[in-house]
């Protein structure tokens, strides 16, 4: 617990003169809680590079750099959690940090048991840290029995930290046995307050590995008319007396090393060397400016992108008036007021573009656990982590990669026994990849094991009446049969898979996310779930267009072009709903008719090709009026079921225009084909499906018609 208010405890001051005390505590108790609250999200993504840290040297033994990236996160949750009153936190931390260090320093080495401890050890602090936001209770008792078995695995004698640790002891870190004097010279930089560390407490933790004396250098300091309050102008010389070694000294001031004026050297060399005269480096004590990246909580920039969106409306408005009125002035303020709108979104959707490195690590303990649950040798790749999507999308993400990575554990890939008979090498693959594709990320789950057998789901989907007996599909429809609910080809269930859920979890992410799953497979070879989504559900590039009084948007990223139709166009193709475009065939959908819409048909219409999962397709509308910044609103629980319209947005005359979603359109246009049956007269069975080159076919002979 804290003893005095954290305003007190971090700048090492009283309160303000003057000021109402239980205002100021109440202000500070605030302020604690804040930095709490950070502690909590920071020590998470630490966790996350422990863990990966620790997977990672399960396969590289002998990487100095892997055991250095434990130790540096082991050592932020503990100096942290010492320093926002997470005692626990931090006495079990530095216990864990004791044995990396020797593992650093090369006097023990990396064993699988070590690493699993490790593993274990970090599950724990998240046990902890949940409990701190009262989410469940910690067993007390565990920390201890993992500290103990620490003890027992690196050999650590009585007085070193990981045994101490069980009765509260604070011992040093990385003791070397006999002790040393060492003259330590501490300059902060002027903005070590503002930047969040407190350098007393840093103070407070070298004592712990040692007696000390302080000596306060106030050379620094300006004139008091000169003086900014929120600024350190002290610096420290110190003495100390200890056996830790001078890494163990240093790491104490990893945070702001940088930051900093720091020296460490034994007093005999410091006295050989440095004449008693040497004066302060003034440059050295003012440090760097102020911090380059701040932590902003995720409401508020909602709240910002929410704004941002109101006001995209509102330029919209804005720009249509213009356009009516034959005033210069107000045309040029428009022009203005759109192109700083254009810049200010592109701005705030890009504060909330966060890169998927650490959503990708947390599977490699994923991955980890379930090889050993299912006596599998895996090991997990990773590519393109650094590519950035939007936090709302990379929130929704996790479950599906969930069940794509087990369903590939479980099924796709061969126990170690079955791979080498086959020719592979017994340790499989998993690779989780990531890049950009236009206005779409392009997520893929690849596994080398066995492959779909494309005629064990047609028979199972039969089996399960998803398909008729005699239904024709291609194989990539059989592949899209995995995605159905309830399907699966296991016949038995097991502790990770066999329930048919997963998939279709898989399948109902990416149609909330307004994404799409593509499956791909080669029988022994392996199997890839490419997941499309969007970069942001916010705001989107579209392009509006009007068929009679009613506005739909296509999202521009799929739009490839806009090509004319005329009547003698349509009576050429003998009323059969294809366009030949330079020498292609393109089916295409009338809007028109697909939401029965009662207007005339103007004289001249205009097809927008576009590109879906299913290949080109076109949409026949009156008039493209031109490109638009879309403001995505949800239309309520009401039409949650309408899966062709993705949202709606607020034009600029106040009318509401739908958002389309061309993948769900032309899907259900080829499924409704499907359904209404083939014209030989016999009706297809539910679940039958035909392919867009089958719709084309049929197109020609006269058949049928898109619709």
């Amino acid at each position: 617990m804290i003893d005095k208010p954290f305003a007190e405890r971090n700048r090492g001051g009283a309160p303000t003169p003057g000021a109402d005390a239980a205002s100021q505590t109440g202000a500070s108790r605030s302020d604690m809680a804040k930095y709490r609250q950070a502690f909590q999200e920071e020590a998470r993504e630490l966790l996350v590079e422990l863990e990966s840290a620790l997977l990672e040297l399960n396969d590289k033994r002998d990487d100095r750099e892997l055991v250095g990236r434990a130790f540096r996160a082991l050592h932020t949750i503990k100096g942290s959690g010492g320093m926002f009153g997470f005692d626990d936190i931090a006495r079990f931390a530095h216990g864990l940090e004791a044995a990396f260090d020797r593992l650093r320093s090369g006097e023990i080495a990396a064993t699988s048991s070590l690493i699993n401890l490790a593993l274990a050890s970090g599950d724990q602090i998240k046990a902890m840290l949940d409990a701190s936001a009262g989410s469940g209770a910690v067993d007390h008792s565990r920390s201890a029995s993992i500290l103990a078995e620490l003890c027992e695995l690196t050999g650590a004698q009585a007085n070193e930290p990981c045994a101490t640790q069980l009765s509260g002891g604070a011992p040093g870190a990385g003791d070397s046995g006999q002790a040393r004097q060492w003259r330590i010279r501490f300059r902060p930089g002027e903005k070590v307050v503002l930047n969040g560390t407190n350098p007393l407490l840093l103070l407070q933790e070298l004592r712990t590995l040692g007696p000390m004396r302080v000596t306060v250098d106030t050379a620094a300091i300006p004139p008091l008319r000169e003086m900014d309050p929120e600024c350190c102008y002290l610096g420290w010389d110190l003495l100390l007396t200890t056996p830790a070694a001078p890494d163990a000294i240093r790491d104490i001031f990893i945070f702001i090393e940088d930051e900093c004026e720091l020296s460490i050297e034994p007093v005999a060399e410091r006295i050989a060397a440095t004449p008693q005269t040497e004066v302060p480096d003034r440059k050295a004590v003012t440090g760097p400016g102020t911090a380059s990246s701040i932590r902003v909580s995720a409401e508020k920039l909602d709240q910002l992108v929410n704004l941002v969106g109101e006001l995209v409306t509102v330029q919209a408005r804005l720009s249509e008036v213009a356009s009516r009125r034959d005033d210069a002035d107000i045309l040029d303020i428009s022009e203005a007021v759109d192109r700083l709108t254009a810049a200010l979104r592109e701005n705030s959707m890009s504060i909330r573009m966060l890169p998927l490195k650490s959503t990708f690590e947390r599977f490699r303990r994923l991955v980890h656990d379930l090889g050993i649950e299912l006596r599998k040798e895996v090991e997990l790749t990773i590519e393109g982590a650094d590519t950035e999507l939007d936090k709302t999308v990379i929130d929704q993400l996790n479950d599906p990669l969930v069940h794509l990575i087990r369903n590939a554990m479980d099924h796709g890939i061969e126990a170690p026994e079955a791979r080498r008979a086959a020719g592979k090498r017994a340790t499989a693959r998993i690779h989780l990849s990531a890049q950009h594709s236009g206005a779409h990320v392009l997520i893929r789950v690849s596994d080398d094991g066995r492959g779909v057998d494309v005629d064990r789901v047609r028979v199972r989907a039969i089996e399960q009446g998803l398909i008729g007996a005699d239904a024709r599909l291609s194989e990539q429809e059989i592949l899209l049969l995995i995605l159905a609910p309830g399907f699966s080809t296991a016949r038995a269930v097991t502790d990770v898979s066999g329930r048919g859920v997963g998939m279709d979890v898989v399948r109902r992410s990416m149609e909330g996310l307004r994404g799409a799953v593509e499956i791909a497979s080669k029988p022994g070879e392996g199997m890839t779930v490419t997941l499309r989504l969007p970069l942001t559900l916010a705001i989107i590039d579209g392009l509006l267009v009007r068929v009679g009084q009613s506005h739909f948007v296509l999202p521009l990223a799929n739009s490839l072009e806009c090509v004319e139709l005329t009547r003698q166009d349509i009576r050429d193709a003998h009323g059969k709903h294809l366009a030949n475009v330079r020498g292609e065939i393109i089916p295409y959908i009338r809007l028109r008719e697909y939401f029965q819409i009662d207007a005339e048909r103007p004289e001249r219409e205009q097809i927008m090709l576009v590109e879906t999962e299913h290949g080109q397709y076109g949409f026949v509308v009156d008039q493209v009026l031109g490109d638009h910044q879309t403001v995505i609103k949800n239309l309520g629980r009401l039409y949650r079921n309408v899966q062709v319209v993705s949202g709606a947005t607020i034009l600029g005359n106040g009318s509401v225009a739908l958002i389309l979603d061309p993948h769900r359109l032309v899907q259900n246009a080829i499924q409704s084909l499907s359904q209404r049956g083939r014209c030989e007269g016999r009706r297809a069975r539910p679940g039958n499906r035909v392919s867009r080159q089958t719709l084309i076919q049929k197109g020609k002979q006269d058949r049928c018609n898109v619709k």
